[in-house]
């Protein structure tokens, strides 16, 4: 049977009551003003629900093969209360689909819910607007959280990057560093200097090294906050939209029921029919059907932003926390190999004594500095052989030359054991 698009079928179904006596539904319609009596809703974990066959909009026929015609639904509610333990009834299957439902109504309703929102009471009085049970949604809060989250963790990941990239810089250095004096080393004639350069070299590439490998140990904490900040946060955040969208959606069959309710109980009073109530209440019974679907997709969706957010937050406090840490602790340990490294071959190639005192002794002048060249270069001269006593390293000292009459200061250079 067809009526405006909507398909009816028949069927029966076997209820046991639970300790309350009660299967878990509320009844509408019925005599005097509607020629069925039709379920309203079924509440949740309750027998009726855990059965599953009767929904809101079903039309009972009768119980325990009592007719139901004619009845009121006062009658109907004590009757199912006197029989046994179990309830046989039987039904009208409404089979209607829930796009009939989504009127512009319903969508200029979901409008007006996103509007007051965030509204408070008293602004939403001022401006005209009904504030509907669920408003302020703590969970609808949480977007703003997770947006103060997301720019954090975006500023941390920056932060890390740009660290990172400024210490692969530096291991350039160290390596740039430690290729040049490990050819000196091979070039330099003397083995005690070559030795030294060798050394000093291969402590800057073991720093370099030592530093490229754990740069490739942080890859995981990197692409662990870029799955959390691209994926686990976007993925919340959506799973929160639609959550909402539902909610919005809800809000609007529950209002759409109240007006039609208000509606019916001004005919009442005005003793005039309504005459979709006398024609069997389908449209009413449509909205019911839809207005349950949508509670049903709401509290599955509200069951998975609980889900999601908990995850989300063990992830932040446990897994974030511990990578953060392992980036932390990565750069102590190698700033203390390094260190170690640095302070057993604290060796510099070339070393200059200055402990023993450098005196410089000027002799007052009698005559010009410039005049006599020649005896300047004497000087000169004589002063080579005791720098190139001082020079232990094996290298060649060039010729020097001066002009200054000022006599020359001793400078000792020590070897590198």
């Amino acid at each position: 049977m067809y009526f405006r698009g909507m398909k009816v079928t028949s069927g029966v179904v076997k209820i046991d009551k639970d300790e309350n006596n009660l299967i878990g539904i509320s009844i509408g319609g019925g005599a005097p003003n509607c020629p069925c009596l039709y379920v309203v809703q079924v509440f949740d974990e309750t027998p009726a629900a855990k059965e599953g066959t009767l929904e809101s909009g079903d039309e009972i026929v009768s119980v325990n093969d009592v007719s139901m015609k004619g009845k009121t639904k006062v009658e109907v509610a004590k009757m199912i209360q006197s029989v046994g333990t179990q309830v046989i009834i039987n039904f009208n299957k409404l089979h209607a689909d829930p796009k009939q439902g989504k009127s512009l109504d319903i969508i200029l309703k979901k409008v007006k819910h996103r509007m007051v929102e965030n509204m408070s009471s008293a602004t939403a009085d001022a401006l005209g607007l009904s504030r509907a049970i669920l408003c302020n949604d703590s969970l609808l809060k949480k977007l703003e959280e997770l947006e103060k989250m997301e720019s954090m963790y975006k500023g941390i990941i920056d932060h890390i990057v740009s660290l990172l990239k400024s210490h692969f810089d530096m291991c350039q250095v160290y390596k740039a560093f430690g290729d040049v004096f490990a050819e000196i080393g091979v070039r330099e004639p003397n083995p005690s200097a070559s030795e030294a350069f060798s050394k000093f070299g291969e402590t800057h590439r073991s720093i370099e090294k030592q530093s490229i490998e754990m740069l490739q140990n942080l890859k995981p904490v990197l692409n662990d906050l870029h799955t959390f900040l691209y994926k686990a946060i976007p993925d919340t955040k959506l799973t929160i939209k639609k959550y909402a969208d539902v909610k919005f959606e809800y809000l609007s069959y529950c209002l759409k029921v109240k007006e039609m309710d208000d509606e019916d109980c001004q005919y009442q009073m005005l003793h005039e029919p309504l005459y979709r109530v006398e024609t069997g209440n389908y449209e009413y019974r449509l909205i019911l059907r839809c207005r349950q679907i949508a509670r049903k997709r709401f509290g599955k969706l509200r069951s998975d932003v609980l889900e999601k957010l908990e995850l989300l937050d063990q992830k932040h406090v446990q897994d974030i926390v511990m990578q953060l840490q392992r980036l932390i602790s990565s750069f102590g340990s190698l700033h203390i190999d390094c260190h170690s490294w640095i302070k057993d071959n604290l060796i510099s190639p070339v070393e200059v004594d200055l402990s023993n005192t450098c005196t410089f002794t000027y002799p007052e002048l009698e005559s010009s500095p410039y005049q006599d060249e020649d005896q300047e270069e004497e000087e000169a001269e004589e002063a080579v052989p005791e720098l190139l006593g001082g020079l232990t390293l094996g290298g060649n000292l060039p010729e020097m030359e001066t002009k200054s009459s000022k006599k020359l200061a001793e400078i000792d250079l020590l070897s590198i054991d």
